[in-house]
């Protein structure tokens, strides 16, 4: 049998998840607001659509890389 101790290095420590998702949020919410704004700008025709939907696709990601930290 193997030891029953909890494995070391495995897993992120509380302060560290609260950290990480911290951050996460700050970068889901800019790239979300960055990508929403240059969106109406290329409805304008100021600025092309490629850089605003691509950060609308960073904001997805994020969110869901913070939705796998908080565990739902």
């Amino acid at each position: 049998m193997s030891s029953l101790e909890p494995r070391s290095g495995g897993r992120l420590t509380r302060r560290q998840r609260e950290r990480r998702a911290y951050q996460l949020t700050l970068a889901t919410g800019g790239l979300g607001v960055a990508g929403v704004v240059g969106v109406v700008l290329a409805v304008l025709g100021v600025i092309g659509a490629g850089l605003p939907l691509l950060l609308l696709v960073l904001a997805a990601v994020c969110g869901l890389l913070l939705r796998r930290t908080l565990g739902r």
